[in-house]
């Protein structure tokens, strides 16, 4: 089976996020730093070019690639989180330093990433049994940016006030 790297391309910075995510999630850390062997059009001979890095065990690899593809919400990474003390921990952590809130479980961290915080339990609001419990939970995260269990649950249960 093929062994599937995300490639992050950043605008010389690869290396401080690597850095970053390393030290903001579990199980990771950078494995190698490649530094340009000759000038080309992105970097010059002896810069960092590519980061070699695992978030969590999975592998990725950064580009210092230059400005000219920045970085969507076409493409996010969802953290599936246990509970609202690990929303709250990753949502801080990853809008600190330049990020930016969104809605709906949404952010941009410094680098422009996108990130989806999301608990858990939250698909038992929005995907429960009970339909019209599903939609006010729906219409309560919608007004959300950072996503609040309680706030969900008691949406689901119409307990809302």
């Amino acid at each position: 089976m093929p062994r599937i790297t995300p490639c992050l391309w950043f605008d010389g910075r690869a290396e401080e996020a690597a850095a970053f995510y390393t030290s903001v999630f579990p199980e990771s850390r950078v494995l190698d730093v490649m530094r340009a062997p000759a000038d080309n059009p992105s970097t010059h001979a002896g810069e960092v070019l590519l980061v070699s890095f695992t978030i969590s065990g999975q592998p990725f690899t950064g580009l210092n690639g230059g400005p000219e593809f920045p970085f969507t919400e076409a493409v996010s990474f969802e953290i599936d989180c246990v509970d609202q003390a690990e929303v709250d921990r990753y949502w801080d952590v990853l809008v600190e330093g330049g990020g930016e809130h969104s809605r709906c479980g949404w952010l941009k961290d410094r680098f422009g990433v996108s990130w989806q915080v999301i608990p858990r339990q939250a698909g038992d609001y929005l995907g429960g049994p009970d339909p019209e419990g599903c939609a006010r939970a729906m219409e309560a995260m919608l007004r959300m940016g950072k996503l609040e269990l309680d706030e969900l649950r008691r949406a689901y249960e119409g307990t809302a006030g």
